[in-house]
């Protein structure tokens, strides 16, 4: 198998942190991003769920207001139709 040289820039202090995780496994950088990248091809993707576990305030605000007039769904208007609703909406002179 040949070998290609592939430069990129890291984040120093996340490259320092995870060369000592992948120490612990008998692993060095290069092993260590050969293995995600043959991982990758293996399955067509990236090998684990890349997501943010902590919503930003904005989606914070919107969950705790969705709690909210599901706990209460008598302190919020609710219409009968999507029609009832824009005719609303299209017609509100505030």
């Amino acid at each position: 198998m040949a070998a290609k040289t592939t430069s990129v820039s890291l984040n120093a202090d996340a490259v320092r942190q995870a060369e000592g995780l992948f120490a612990d496994f008998g692993l060095d950088l290069p092993t260590a991003i050969e293995l995600f990248l043959r991982q990758s091809v293996r399955e067509q993707r990236i090998p684990f769920e890349v997501r943010r576990d902590i919503p930003n305030p904005e989606t914070r605000a919107a969950l705790e207001e969705i709690s909210e007039m599901r706990a209460h769904p008598e302190n919020y208007k609710s219409y009968s139709t999507f029609q009832e609703l824009l005719d609303e909406v299209l017609h509100d002179d505030t």
